[in-house]
C-alpha cells in the first residue's frame, strides 16, 4: 500500500499557511467557536467577491445543495434535472425529500458540462428545477440553462462547488441561477476543511436559507449572546447547518489567496495541455475553450481501450496520485433500483465514464511536476499500445476476421 511518503506528486493539496494558523488562533482565543462575527465577515467578503448583495455560510457544499432543495418546498414526485456526471450529493438531497432525480447527458468528450438540449428534452409538467454543475471549474452554459428555466417556470440551481469567483460575461458563476451553491471541502480551490456557501437572486430566499441553516430559529445563539435575550420563535423546519468560526477564519484568508491560486492553476493547466498534446488517443476536455475557469480538475480521457486501473497503478508506482471524477450517479445501485428513469441511456456520459482520469492539480505543484505526470502517463500509454499491438490476433491484423 502506498503511504504518504511514497507520493512525488499529490493529487490535491491546500495552501494553508501561517496566515490561516494566525486567523484560527485568534478565533480560539476569542472562545466563541460557532457561527458568529467572523462568519458574518466571511459571508460579506464572499458576497463582495461574487458581486452579489449577500451570502449565507453553511457547514458543507452538500448542506448548501440541501438548503437549495428545501427552498423549493419540494413535494414527493417532483422532478429535478441534473447531470449524471457529478458527485452524488445533488441527487441525494433531492431523493431525500421524495423528489425524482432525472439524469441528463453531458455535451461532448471535450465539454463535460450538462447539455442544455438534453435538459430541454427531459422537462415535464412535474419538473421543478434544473441543476447546472460547473465541471472541474469550467462554466456550464448558464445562459442557455437560465433561459430554459425561465421559459418553463423552473428554478435554476448552480452547483458551483468547483468554480468560486469565475466570471462569465458581466457576472460570476453562482449568480446566474436562482440559487448558487459553493463548497470549501478540503480539496477545493479555497478550503475551510468542510464548509459551503449559498447565494440567491431573491433576498427573501436567502433569508429563508439563513433561517433553515439554524433550525429556523428567529434569533441565533450569537444574537442572543449579544443581546442577553433567551427567547426565540420557530416558524418552519430547519436543520443545523451552521459553520464554525474556525472555518470562517480559514475561509477569509483562503479567499484572499484565490487569485494567486487561480494564476498558478492556469499555468499548470497550460503546461499539462502542451505536454499531453502528442499522446495518441488522449483527449483533454475543455482545452479549446476560451474564457475563465477555476481549473479545479485536470481531467483527461484515456485512449479508447486503455485500462484505467492499470494506468492508475502505473502512475502510482511512479509516485503520482490520481483520482476519477466521477462515476455517474445514475449507475449506482440505489438510483437504478429506486428510479426507473436512471436506466435511460446517456450516450456521451457512458462513452466517457470509463475513460475519465483526474491528474494532480493544485497550487503547490510546480511546472516540472505537471511535466513529470504527463511524461509518465505518455510512457505508460505508449507501452500499453505497443503490447496490445504485439499481442493482437494475427487473423484480425490481416483482415481475415
Amino acid at each position: 500500500m502506498n503511504g504518504p511518503d511514497h507520493w512525488k506528486v499529490l493529487f490535491a493539496d491546500n495552501t494553508i499557511g501561517e496566515p490561516e494558523i494566525k486567523a484560527v488562533t485568534e478565533v480560539l482565543r476569542s472562545r466563541w467557536l460557532s457561527a458568529g462575527a467572523v462568519t458574518r465577515q466571511f459571508e460579506q467578503e464572499f458576497a463582495a467577491t461574487l458581486g452579489v448583495c449577500d451570502a449565507v455560510a453553511v457547514s458543507s457544499g452538500t448542506a448548501a445543495l440541501h438548503l437549495a432543495v428545501l427552498a423549493l418546498d419540494p413535494l414527493s414526485g417532483d422532478e429535478i434535472i441534473l447531470p449524471a456526471l457529478t458527485f452524488v450529493a445533488s441527487a441525494a438531497v433531492a431523493a431525500l425529500h421524495g423528489m425524482t432525480p432525472v439524469f441528463a447527458d453531458v455535451r461532448s468528450e471535450r465539454d463535460l458540462t450538462v447539455d442544455p438540449a438534453d435538459v430541454a428534452r427531459l422537462i415535464t409538467r412535474r419538473t421543478r428545477a434544473i441543476v447546472a454543475m460547473h465541471y472541474g471549474g469550467h462554466p456550464a452554459d448558464v445562459l442557455a440553462l437560465r433561459d430554459l428555466a425561465r421559459r418553463h417556470g423552473l428554478v435554476l440551481i448552480e452547483d458551483a462547488a468547483h468554480a468560486p469567483a469565475v466570471r462569465v460575461g458581466q457576472r460570476m458563476l453562482g449568480s446566474y441561477g436562482d440559487i448558487g451553491c459553493f463548497s470549501f471541502f478540503a480539496t477545493k480551490n479555497a478550503t475551510t476543511g468542510e464548509g459551503g456557501m449559498v447565494v440567491a437572486e431573491d433576498p427573501a430566499v436567502l433569508d429563508r436559507v439563513r433561517l433553515m441553516r439554524a433550525h429556523h430559529l428567529s434569533s441565533t445563539t450569537w444574537q442572543r449572546a449579544q443581546s442577553g435575550g433567551i427567547g426565540y420563535e420557530v416558524a418552519g423546519i430547519g436543520l443545523n447547518y451552521r459553520p464554525t468560526e474556525i472555518a470562517a477564519a480559514l475561509g477569509r484568508v483562503q479567499l484572499e489567496r484565490l487569485a494567486e491560486d487561480r494564476t498558478r492553476r492556469r499555468a499548470l493547466v497550460a503546461a499539462y495541455r502542451e505536454a499531453l498534446a502528442d499522446i495518441p488517443g488522449l483527449v483533454v476536455p475543455f482545452a479549446e475553450r476560451a474564457g475563465d475557469s477555476a481549473h479545479h480538475l485536470m481531467a483527461v480521457l484515456l485512449p479508447p481501450g486503455a485500462d484505467r486501473e492499470r494506468t492508475r497503478a502505473a502512475l502510482a508506482e511512479g509516485g503520482i496520485q490520481t483520482s476519477v471524477h466521477y462515476q455517474p450517479t445514475n449507475q449506482f445501485s440505489f438510483y437504478r433500483g429506486r428510479f426507473p428513469g436512471a436506466a435511460r441511456t446517456l450516450p456521451v456520459t457512458e462513452r466517457v465514464a470509463l475513460r475519465l482520469l483526474s491528474l494532480p492539480l493544485h497550487a503547490r505543484m510546480s511546472t516540472s511536476d505537471a511535466e513529470l505526470v504527463a511524461t509518465l502517463l505518455g510512457e505508460h500509454l505508449r507501452r500499453e499500445a505497443t503490447v496490445t499491438e504485439e499481442t493482437w490476433p494475427c487473423s484480425t491484423r490481416s483482415g481475415n476476421a
